[in-house]
């Protein structure tokens, strides 16, 4: 089964032929769906896909897991909260849906990205 090709090279079917031959789900259309949905409603917010992940940090902060993760080719982090523990991020791609913040950390205001949405590439 061979995947289709419009005249702008763009897949028109639901797989794809990965260059070893092996054929998987296309469910980029999909999620890219949900992700325009949620930039649309909120401008602030951005999209970065198939990221390299180059540190992951867990710490706890009272009953929740502060999660840290640095990107490759951005020296600013990206944070977020569970309620456990998660397998390490580390060497993962991933896309991730954020915003920027601030906060003030010994009287100066330092940047990062609050992420709202993870999940592996």
């Amino acid at each position: 089964m061979e995947a289709k090709f419009s005249e702008k090279n763009s897949l028109t079917s639901e797989t794809e032929k990965a260059p070893d031959g092996a054929f998987f789900l296309n469910l980029r259309d999909s999620m890219n769906k949900q992700v325009k949905q949620l930039l649309n409603k909120h401008n602030a917010l951005n999209q970065l896909d198939g990221v390299k992940v180059t540190s992951h940090v867990q710490r706890e902060d009272g009953e929740w897991y502060l999660n840290t993760i640095m990107i490759c080719g951005y020296s600013v982090p990206f944070k977020y909260r569970r309620k456990q523990m998660y397998q390490s991020l580390n060497g993962q791609n991933v896309n991730i849906t954020y915003y920027s913040a601030t906060e003030q950390i010994a009287g100066m205001e330092i940047e990062y990205m609050k992420v709202t949405r993870i999940k592996r590439y």
